[in-house]
């Protein structure tokens, strides 16, 4: 009733009056049953202006530190985050992200629409950056579509860091659904894993119009604050630039030391 609510009164009345977002493509999204929405992110207000745009309720898996905060800012912020259908996303790997992708497939089970952010995290520079394999597996677990989605200029509404939103015109593609069924009874190889994965990327490098690169966007942050020598086994790699495989005849190895679990991607 909240989200109804908020969206309905509250949030989208005035997010549309102010920002006038435009969408292409939102009758990809199926009127009912379950289905991903796989999308770039590069804001935070990412998952506040794409649940506006669609008509069906969008649950996203967030990152768990949203929701254990201290003090009245942190009690607030939990209970936004609850009562506008997100849940916490655990991104430490192993046991507990493994638990926050049971979350996100008792989502799919119930028939309702999961946003995730492949990349899991967001872009520190605009670019697109290598998806991690969690979409995946919830993907061919589930037996649902991905309906890939680009958000367009909310970088410049809310880059990283600022807290007020600069007020102008963002839009959203959302792409035709994406197939996987010939993978189906397949979820558990890494392979397919990756060359899921990195079709769901290539779309979103196409709708989005991003440069792509081919390394994981958390491994580039730890670089730029001096600690990527515990940024696990993607450091040291360089930037540079690679489109993403498209399909089961590019499907490259995974990269040494990929074979643990891998969150689906969040805030």
């Amino acid at each position: 009733m909240f989200y109804w609510f908020m969206k309905t009164f509250v949030l989208g009345p005035v997010l549309k009056l102010l920002f006038r977002p435009w969408v292409k493509g939102l009758d990809n999204v199926p009127a009912q049953g379950a289905a991903i929405l796989a999308s770039n992110h590069l804001s935070f207000s990412d998952s506040i202006f794409m649940p506006v745009m669609v008509p069906r309720p969008v649950v996203f898996l967030a990152k768990s530190e949203y929701f254990t905060g201290t003090g009245i800012k942190g009690r607030l912020t939990a209970a936004f985050f609850r009562l506008t259908n997100q849940l916490p996303m655990d991104r430490s790997g192993g046991a507990a992200s493994a638990q926050s992708l049971n979350a996100g497939m008792d989502v799919l089970k119930s028939g309702s629409l999961l946003g995730i952010y492949p990349e899991g995290t967001r872009s520190p520079d605009a670019r697109l950056y290598r998806g991690k394999v969690g979409v995946a597996r919830l993907a061919l677990q589930a037996r649902v579509p991905v309906i890939p989605v680009a958000m367009i200029g909310t970088d410049k509404v809310q880059p990283i860091g600022k807290r007020v939103p600069n007020i102008r015109r963002i839009g959203m593609i959302f792409g035709e659904p994406l197939d996987f069924s010939r993978y189906y009874g397949m979820e558990d190889d890494r392979l397919i894993q990756r060359s899921v994965t990195d079709e769901i990327m290539y779309e979103l490098m196409r709708l989005s119009g991003q440069e792509y690169v081919d390394e994981y966007a958390a491994v580039v942050k730890l670089r730029q604050t001096g600690k990527a020598q515990v940024a696990g086994p993607d450091a040291g790699k360089g930037t540079t630039s690679a489109t993403p495989t498209a399909g089961p005849e590019q499907v490259p190895p995974p990269a040494a030391g990929e074979d643990g679990p891998e969150a689906p991607g969040t805030v």
